[in-house]
């Protein structure tokens, strides 16, 4: 199951209390102070883990603790430190600290393997043997340990790929997913098939590959979070390139184009800098002597309104898809 959201509570490690304690030895009436200190409490660290691509782990878990620091002892013993409290996240997880109605970005976990601290723990307190003065050879007092932090956090994943895959329902991004990668979308040839992002990895060469995204189609309003924008626009802005993909039977492609461009910037302005290409789905469900009419049709369009080119591809014929591959190919290598 994909989840993209959590909210969850944590607390770090609470300080190992100082210890008041004397020398009690053979021969040595009146020993000086030897209180230790406390351990310091564990922390809560969030790290990257490649390997995940969903944030189910925290829909049922909602609580975190690091453990305890523990107290000091005589003889100076340092009390041990708590455990930390690992949380592993998949990449592109933005961590928000919620607080009194704010919102707060602490994070933004895009390396694998890299430990972020959410919330330190404590600090031990100090044992009496900290306190000795020539004055007062015997203090009798200690300090406790530091309070631990207790906050609540909220996880929001935005999925991490080079290209991203842009169009109304059922434009057949689904479909060039499957064919360009191994990843396996349900298709169907109705609207809305797609109800979760996925991602695939597209191989150009031996060497050489990009992570595409296909998220559910784009409807009218959806910056607004009309048919659950919100929840899917969110994953395409990471990608260094979008794919905007437009049924050859559309009515209108050019309208179609404009609309999507709308969406997109209406929710992030950012996305409308992005580098793009226009691709024209679906040519295999027009004969020869019907493609060739309305892809000059098509072209004249987009040349006329926004002086962009097209490239028209079926993912059931797997006509231009390697023309495809290497044009985006060769975008993300100018991009880096």
């Amino acid at each position: 199951m994909f989840i993209d959201y959590a909210r969850v509570r944590i607390k770090a490690g609470h300080g190992g209390d100082g210890s008041v304690s004397f020398r009690r030895e053979k021969f040595i009436p009146k020993g000086g102070p030897d209180g230790g200190d406390g351990g310091r409490g564990g922390d809560i660290v969030a790290i990257g883990d490649f390997n995940m691509n969903t944030l189910l782990d925290y829909r049922y878990s909602k609580s975190f603790k690091a453990e305890n620091g523990k107290g000091g002892s005589g003889g100076k013993k340092t009390g041990a430190s708590g455990e930390d409290c690992i949380l592993r996240l998949p990449l592109g997880t933005e961590v928000y600290l919620l607080e009194d109605d704010k919102r707060v970005k602490l994070a933004d976990i895009t390396v694998a393997g890299e430990p972020v601290v959410l919330a330190n723990g404590g600090h031990g307190g100090k044992g009496n043997s900290n306190f000795a003065t020539p004055t007062n050879q015997a203090p009798r007092h200690a300090t406790p340990g530091g309070p631990a932090h207790d906050m609540e956090l909220e996880f929001v994943l935005k999925l991490m790929a080079d290209v991203g895959l842009v169009g109304f329902p059922n434009a057949g991004k689904s479909t060039l997913l499957s064919v360009l990668s191994a990843a396996r979308p349900k298709i169907a040839d109705y609207e809305f098939t797609t109800l979760e992002p996925m991602l695939g990895v597209v191989r150009v060469g031996e060497y050489k590959s990009f992570v595409m995204a296909d998220i559910p189609g784009i409807i009218e309003g959806a910056h607004m979070g009309k048919g659950l924008g919100h929840q899917f626009l969110r994953h395409i802005q990471r990608t260094s390139i979008l794919l905007f993909l437009i049924d050859i039977a559309a009515p209108d492609p050019v309208e179609a184009y404009r609309t999507l461009r709308a969406e997109l910037y209406l929710y992030d302005s950012f996305m409308d800098k992005k580098p793009h290409l226009i691709v024209i789905s679906k040519t295999d469900t027009l004969s020869e002597e019907e493609l060739k009419p309305r892809l000059k049709e098509i072209n004249k369009g987009f040349k006329k309104q926004f002086g962009e080119d097209i490239i028209a591809v079926s993912s059931v014929s797997q006509s231009k898809l390697e023309e495809l591959k290497h044009l985006v190919f060769r975008i993300l290598q100018q991009d880096k």
